[in-house]
């Protein structure tokens, strides 16, 4: 049987033999190009039916099918610090703004958290003179904590 990492690699190595983008591949799984990536790259568990919608894309074989619908272990970064530089960029963005994102969410909504469980994300190409941007606008529930 394929390990999880072995059928990212498949997965990979198929999108690029068939030339399919990542918004090819949503649109075969029926989400969002964000949450087809994140599942197909090994953050998130497929249905059945999203699993065998990205095996018939990609001709993947059946144990690879199987292995898409099983929870993954969530965390994909080799390293605490990353060394992929477009990664490092989110590293050093959290590292300067964690805190001013913490302080104006508490002051905002209260002590609690903003969930990457119920959560949704949108990225996509803002055009500029001055050369194209990118923009990602991520929603997450917010939940407080209780006392008890």
């Amino acid at each position: 049987m394929m390990t999880r990492a072995d059928v990212t690699e498949l997965i990979v190595t198929r999108k690029l033999e068939k030339k399919l983008s990542w918004t090819d591949l949503a649109e075969a799984v029926g989400q969002s190009k964000e949450w087809t990536t994140a599942a197909l790259l090994g953050q998130m568990t497929l249905t059945e039916e999203q699993a065998t919608a990205a095996g018939r894309a990609l001709d993947l074989p059946a144990d690879a099918v199987l292995q898409l619908q099983v929870t993954p272990y969530k965390g994909s970064l080799p390293s605490a610090v990353p060394t992929d530089p477009l990664i490092y960029r989110f590293y050093e963005l959290v590292s300067i703004y964690g805190t001013t994102f913490k302080a104006l969410i508490h002051e905002e909504f209260g002590d609690g958290i903003m969930s990457a469980i119920d959560f949704r994300m949108d990225l996509s190409r803002e055009a500029d003179p001055k050369g194209d941007r990118v923009q990602i606008v991520m929603s997450g529930k917010f939940l407080p904590y209780k006392t008890y």
